[in-house]
């Protein structure tokens, strides 16, 4: 994950969330410190070390950050996952932002642990797609990296993925493939999107990189995948959930793109505790 950019997002999402001052916690608040202890209200696995460290220390370098659960690590009901001392007034100008990023990324990375879990040992590979949430994509898909899934493409700029539309403006997948090598360099990789076995043979012919078997179910895939040689990556998408996953598991596909990874989350449930003056903030 890019540190840099990391600290750039949280600086925005500081400046949205405090505008032009934080009105209530300036008006009660003076200098004194006071501690912030981070808690996890539910199981699952933790994503958010980072975001922790570097967001109360964009506020003042001095707050003493101590997380204590690494990030794709299992936590449980009532752990405590950090503990934060500084000035007051920071710590809870900080305290919601942080939180609302940590419990949906731990949300992600919990789901996608469950995902992979789901394929049994099964060499098939979980990966995420493009359905995150604007502005958060870096760290959703870093949020599924850290539950054992891989990352598909970033963007539409660091490869190429022919799908229907693109079909049918170029005539056919063969047309669409020349066109697309014709325009882009050599190190990137091209991608089919295949919805009947006609489409696979036209792919495999196209000498294709890879070829997503979309809205297929588990029979019509097994039998696209003798179609297709051991030289190009196979990939699986469309409406699978993670109850689907056990049938998909030992077709023999590289990979299987869930986008419920990173769009259908219920988010962790982590709550702060804060402290000042030795007594509890109600």
């Amino acid at each position: 994950m890019n540190k840099l950019k990391l600290k750039q997002q949280l600086e925005h999402f500081f400046i949205e969330d405090i505008g032009y001052q934080d009105l209530t916690t300036e008006s009660i608040f003076d200098e004194r410190h006071g501690k912030i202890i981070v808690i996890s209200k539910s199981e699952g696995y933790f994503c958010g070390e980072d975001i922790i460290t570097y967001g109360f220390k964009l506020f003042n370098p001095t707050i003493d950050v101590n997380v204590s659960v690494h990030d794709g690590e299992n936590i449980y009901l009532g752990q405590t996952l950090a503990q934060i001392v500084g000035p007051i007034i920071e710590l809870l100008q900080a305290e919601r932002v942080i939180l609302n990023l940590i419990q949906r990324l731990s949300g992600i990375t919990t789901k996608t642990k469950m995902a992979t879990e789901l394929l049994n040992g099964s060499p098939t590979k979980i990966t995420d797609t493009r359905k995150t949430t604007p502005g958060l994509r870096m760290l959703e898909k870093y949020a599924v990296k850290q539950g054992g899934g891989s990352n598909h493409r970033f963007g539409l700029d660091d490869a190429v993925m022919i799908k229907d539309n693109h079909i049918n403006f170029c005539g056919s997948i063969s047309d669409a493939v020349h066109k697309v090598r014709d325009h882009v360099g050599h190190m990137v990789k091209i991608e089919v999107e295949a919805e009947n076995q006609e489409q696979v043979k036209e792919a495999v012919s196209a000498k294709a990189d890879c070829i997503l078997l979309d809205n297929m179910t588990p029979q019509e895939i097994s039998n696209s995948l003798k179609l297709i040689p051991n030289s190009i990556l196979t990939e699986a998408s469309g409406g699978i959930q993670l109850n689907d996953l056990p049938e998909y598991a030992h077709l023999g596909l590289d990979v299987i793109s869930l986008g419920c990874l990173t769009h259908q989350i219920e988010s962790l449930d982590i709550s702060a505790e804060v402290y000042f003056e030795d007594r509890k903030e109600i």
